[in-house]
């Protein structure tokens, strides 16, 4: 596969001059220690044509869920430091000028949300809030604890949080396991919060393994999600998903079903049980590649990019661990047509990967105000900056 790219003026940055033709295999990879500046080479990412990317903010070590204050700051969570940070460019030159650990001492809060001037964090059990917090980075004040009633188990048990257009906070539960059939676990659900404490609880979908990242469409206002799917059924199946849950009450599957018609064999119909065909579950809008990971989601909102882009759903995929050839390690784009059908599913920054060897793993994605979009990335504990110029 030849793809050229030369360096622009700036060392940190890289521009394609052809976009590479890729197959729909995914690049993927385990996460690994931070990376030293050295081990990031922004000259082995392949973009579209016009298309430039470089660092926004080193030394954020395992940069995971990325929000952003009504002031500019960058909020970013961690999970295995259980770190906090405030990322803030004080001059507007699109590059930051400090990072600062706004919480520490918690257990994964890899989820952040910014509502009313406050940051709301996920930390497994425990939804913590920092009051006022633009105002206080210097001086954090301590987390104010929202709710602790949300399970403790570990296994996928960090979560992505974030605001509906309803008001209300949407928590995922993971399934505490690959697969399993455990009451209370595999599903979103939605918060409202009056004051210090969540006043109501709902499940809005069920069915739903592990979903690290989810969104709303700009224009409909339905909740989209991605989905990681089971593992140990070999290199090819089941598919990861991309899913959308217009209204509460829709199943998505899991553990019986996986992908379109993929029956498990430990839970689905053909095992006995309870479970239904796979026709009684709501299929996903997209398949996407088995074991990709795919993580933070994100409608492309902006004016930057080319007219193709808007309202195009683009994907952090982490990357496969236990594949016995590594895939992910990537951003992807699915395509919608005007009634929410998928025509499309390809790359759209992939490099990360080389071979066997992943020097990086994207985590989210993030639009800013100027229509240019970050990509965090826990594994080189980077935050990036994608850029179009015609």
């Amino acid at each position: 596969m030849g793809l050229f790219a030369h360096l622009s003026s700036s060392p940190s940055v890289i521009r394609n001059t052809c976009r590479q033709a890729l197959a729909c295999a995914l690049v993927i990879g385990a996460a690994g220690a931070h990376a030293e500046k050295s081990d990031i080479h922004l000259d082995k990412l392949n973009l579209p044509e016009g298309f430039s990317i470089e660092i926004y903010a080193d030394d954020v070590p395992n940069a995971r869920h990325m929000a952003r204050g009504d002031k500019g700051t960058l909020f970013v969570g961690s999970l295995r430091p259980g770190k906090v940070y405030a990322i803030v460019d004080e001059n507007g030159d699109n590059k930051a000028d400090s990072v600062k650990v706004v919480a520490e001492g918690l257990t994964s809060p890899t989820g952040v949300a910014f509502k009313d001037g406050d940051l709301y964090i996920s930390a497994v059990s425990k939804i913590l809030r920092l009051d006022d917090i633009e105002s206080r980075l210097d001086n954090p004040p301590e987390p104010v604890v929202i709710t602790d009633q949300f399970p403790t188990e570990r296994h996928h048990g960090w979560k992505y949080i974030a605001f509906g257009p309803d008001g209300w906070l949407y928590v995922p539960i993971g399934a505490p396991c690959n697969i399993c059939d455990e009451p209370g676990f595999a599903n979103i659900q939605r918060v409202k919060i009056e004051g210090d404490k969540v006043v109501k609880t709902e499940t809005w979908a069920e069915g739903v393994r592990n979903t690290v990242g989810f969104t709303w469409h700009p224009v409909t206002k339905n909740l989209w999600f991605t989905d990681n799917g089971r593992d140990m059924l070999g290199d090819d199946i089941p598919p990861c998903e991309l899913n959308t849950a217009p209204e509460p009450g829709m199943h998505f599957g899991y553990p019986y079903c996986h992908g379109d018609d993929i029956s498990d064999p430990e839970f689905g119909k053909e095992a006995g049980g309870d479970a239904k065909s796979c026709s009684a579950y709501v299929p996903p809008v997209q398949e996407l590649g088995p074991h990709v990971a795919p993580l933070g989601v994100k409608f492309y909102t902006g004016s930057q990019f080319p007219a193709e882009y808007k309202n195009q759903v683009l994907i952090a995929e982490h990357g496969s661990w236990n594949r016995s050839k590594k895939i992910g390690y990537r951003v992807t784009m699915v395509t919608l047509d005007d009634k929410g059908k998928a025509t499309s599913y390809k790359p759209f920054i992939d490099g990360w990967l080389q071979g066997e060897q992943n020097w990086g793993r994207p985590v989210d994605v993030l639009v800013m105000p100027d229509g240019a979009v970050l990509v965090s990335d826990d594994q080189a504990g980077v935050i990036y900056r994608v850029s179009y110029e015609q």
